[in-house]
């Protein structure tokens, strides 16, 4: 398995531990009877650390797919180099310093990280061409 295809699993595993937070943090704050219900009941809005994770999570959902693409696309074309190697480094890398900065609302540097990550991403897609 390639450099790229091993950041891209463990990028599916960053993901998956984005869902799990938030998942657990909304539940914490609507309570687990709630979130084992059909959820029909109208909540207000999450606030504090639940809806920060929330929101981070739904920014890596946003941005994965694209990342995802450009690294299986960049594998089945045989294209392995530099910027395909920094590409998935700066965008796993960002991405997991991106977590915890959302989720303790730090405000600026958070979103200079993830415009760093979308870096990460347009460096594998320039590789593509």
């Amino acid at each position: 398995m390639t450099f790229e295809l091993q950041t891209l699993a463990l990028s599916i595993v960053l993901g998956f531990v984005h869902i799990v937070l938030a998942s657990h943090a909304k539940s914490w704050r609507y309570g687990y009877r709630w979130t084992a219900s059909a959820r029909d009941e109208h909540q207000p809005p999450l606030t504090g650390v639940a809806g920060r994770l929330e929101r981070a999570a739904i920014n890596f959902i946003e941005t994965f797919p694209f990342f995802a693409a450009a690294v299986l696309i960049a594998s089945s074309i045989g294209r392995h180099n530099a910027l395909t190697y920094w590409g998935v480094v700066i965008f796993l890398s960002t991405g997991v310093l991106y977590l915890p900065l959302y989720a303790f609302g730090v405000p600026l540097f958070r979103s200079i990280v993830w415009n760093v990550a979308a870096l990460g991403i347009a460096l594998l897609l320039i590789a593509l061409l």
